[in-house]
């Protein structure tokens, strides 16, 4: 089979970079979502890091995560616009063709639109001397970007061919985002989907969340939204969204099994994605089917 458009991000699982990257291959995938801490605490440094991934034969879906980026100002501003250069010109060398930002958390932070446009719009056009794009993602407990909503108005504002979405299914349902919201999005400026579920069935509060997000995700067909979840994939289907599904799983129990057991969980996983969703035009199904 072919699964071109499904991938895993190296923070799903345990172990050395080189480990990760052989499981995934061996499962069967052919692309990876890199973190940041994967590439830079490589024992061998950045570049052995960077041969390493070039030689594992994956494609690089995109690299991150950018944080607290937007609506920042005077040396604050200065600051993260240089971290957000070298994490650029670290995704330029990997061969990644995104970074992923995810909407500000900080409490120093402004909430005023223009400036969050002003500041992305800076950040789009960074990269494009470099074959970068951007993806902004809303945190569901972003400070004041935390639906998927707010995130696309912010995008469509700013009009920058290099800006663009992330979809992230975790965010969506933990913040009790509305799925039919992605019918009002531009298909084109959806940059990437990332795929995982909880195993309860809402989040109370903003602590919850957060720990929810960081230990405790599930992938799909694992948890206990699975009707929504196969709807948004199904929704961004119909819409045409062509691009990546990457898992990002953040697990502490996967943290402590074998990354080749985590990686068949993954592709079970999309199995599964392909016959609930029940779509014939999902490439992953097509090749499910094929006898």
């Amino acid at each position: 089979m072919r699964l071109t458009d499904f991938g895993m991000d190296t923070i799903t699982l345990a172990g050395p970079l080189k480990v990760k990257l052989r499981a995934m291959r061996e499962a069967g995938f052919t692309q990876v979502m890199l973190a940041a801490r994967d590439v830079v605490g490589h024992p061998d440094g950045e570049a052995a890091a960077v041969a390493r991934i070039r030689a594992s034969g994956l494609r690089v879906t995109g690299f991150q995560v950018l944080r607290d980026f937007e609506g920042l100002s005077d040396h604050l501003h200065d600051y993260k616009v240089d971290v957000a250069k070298s994490m650029l010109r670290l995704g330029h060398l990997l061969g990644a063709p995104l970074l992923l930002v995810c909407s500000s958390t900080s409490t120093r932070a402004t909430g005023d639109l223009d400036v969050l446009v002003a500041d992305l719009r800076k950040l789009a056009t960074l990269a494009v001397p470099l074959g970068m794009r951007v993806a902004y993602e809303a945190l569901s407990w972003g400070r004041s970007v935390h639906q998927l909503a707010q995130a696309w108005a912010i995008v469509a504002r700013a009009s920058h061919a290099n800006l663009g979405l992330c979809v992230d299914s975790y965010h969506a349902l933990a913040n009790e985002g509305a799925v039919d919201a992605v019918d009002v999005i531009d298909p084109a400026k959806v940059f990437l989907v990332q795929l995982s579920d909880f195993l309860w069935p809402r989040i109370e509060n903003r602590e919850e969340r957060i720990e929810t997000a960081r230990h405790l995700r599930v992938f799909p067909g694992e948890g206990v939204h699975n009707d929504l979840v196969a709807e948004l994939v199904r929704r961004l289907d119909r819409m045409g969204y062509a691009g990546d599904y990457s898992f990002e799983v953040f697990n502490d129990d996967y943290g402590q099994m074998p990354p080749a057991a985590v990686c068949q969980r993954a592709m079970r996983s999309v199995h599964w994605i392909a016959h609930r969703v029940g779509r014939r035009s999902l490439p992953v199904l097509r090749e499910v089917r094929a006898p």
